[in-house]
């Protein structure tokens, strides 16, 4: 699993998950059994597809989940301390292939630099992703 998707998945795992829809009546009495070769099951009835999930709300998830850690992490500007907050290996080596899988071409050895835009990256992509993020934080 890519690191991103990881990320992603960190805060998606977070909203509420959706409600079930009770059946509307209680099941029937099959009349026909498997040995019953001239009277065949009948299908079941296709489900209706399934709703579209409401956006997430990235930066309540993230404020939520970072008060919760008793640190003062700053997920917002820092790329770091945004995987802290989610639980992620933080290592050099690890956003190393998160910049891989992104697309970054500058200096990787200018950790700074890679490290801002890979928190710009990452809040872009969750927006597109479907996730509500501040525009300030995707510029």
């Amino acid at each position: 699993m890519s690191i991103f998707s990881k990320i992603k998945d960190a805060i998606w795992g977070h909203k509420a998950a959706p409600v079930e829809a009770a059946p509307s009546s209680p099941s029937m009495p099959q009349m026909n059994t498997p040995s019953d070769p001239g009277n065949p099951t009948p299908a079941a009835p296709a489900q209706a597809p399934a709703a579209p999930s409401a956006p997430v709300d990235v930066e309540a998830i993230l404020t939520q989940k970072a008060a919760a850690k008793g640190q003062d992490l700053n997920w917002r500007t820092s790329i770091v301390d945004l995987m802290k907050v989610l639980d992620l290996d933080s290592s050099h080596a690890n956003r190393l292939e998160l910049a891989k899988e992104l697309g970054f071409t500058g200096d990787t050895n200018d950790s700074a630099t890679m490290n801002v835009w890979l928190q710009k990256q990452v809040m872009a992509k969750l927006a597109q992703s479907g996730g509500t993020v501040p525009a300030e934080l995707t510029h």
